[in-house]
């Protein structure tokens, strides 16, 4: 068994050891109780859910984002920079053989995820608000994840390099559900909840923005 082999197995037994932590996580999380509402619905509760994933998680949705436009930004090109690093990740077996342009962009998009998540990340010691809300977990996370991308870049640029990325995925993969960046199987919930309760209180859609479209 080669070096590349030995560390591609650990890095998929650490993709599945994430999985089944996730949906334990989330086994565990269905079966909690929900508190019972008691308020008449006036809404609709679909339309709370749909404008819950579109438009409420656009920048100009909450005063944080409309004011933070610069942040919200990098926010999203380092999330999306993610979901392709884990692309590359399951597809790395097959990737090997892939060259040309192809393999040039998925570097480059990798590279500018771990650019804007390296940012994020020393922007955590340099502006004060989040310096004082980061913890140690939010400052290892966010680096785990930024070289997570930087060594997939690094990869595809310099194929003798796959151990590397296959190692710094598999710490990541097995830090992951255990640290912040569990949110992923959270967010899909809050924002349910979210377009539920106050779809059913004809609060979402925003008035302003029916009339408006109207």
């Amino acid at each position: 068994m080669s070096f590349n082999q030995f560390t591609l197995i650990i890095a998929f037994l650490a993709l599945a050891f994430a999985a089944a932590t996730f949906a334990w996580r989330l086994r565990v999380f269905n079966r909690l109780s929900r508190p019972l509402d008691r308020a008449r619905p006036k809404g609709n509760l679909q339309s709370g859910v749909v404008y819950a994933y579109t438009l409420g998680m656009a920048p100009w949705a909450k005063e944080s984002t409309r004011r933070h436009w610069v942040a919200y930004l990098r926010g999203v090109a380092f999330h999306v920079g993610i979901f392709l690093g884990l692309g590359i990740l399951v597809l790395s077996p097959w990737l090997s053989s892939v060259t040309g342009w192809v393999r040039i962009l998925l570097a480059a998009g990798a590279g500018f995820g771990a650019f804007f998540g390296l940012i994020g990340f020393i922007a955590r010691f340099v502006e004060p608000d989040l310096k004082s809300l980061s913890t140690k977990d939010d400052l290892f996370a966010v680096l785990i994840v930024s070289l997570f991308l930087a060594s997939a870049c690094l990869w595809l640029l310099v194929p003798s390099t796959l151990p590397v990325f296959y190692l710094v995925s598999g710490i990541m993969l097995v830090y992951a559900p255990f640290s912040k960046i569990r949110h992923c199987i959270y967010f899909a919930y809050s924002r349910l909840f979210f377009g539920k309760f106050f779809g059913t209180r004809a609060v979402l859609p925003h008035k302003q923005q029916q009339s408006g479209e109207a």
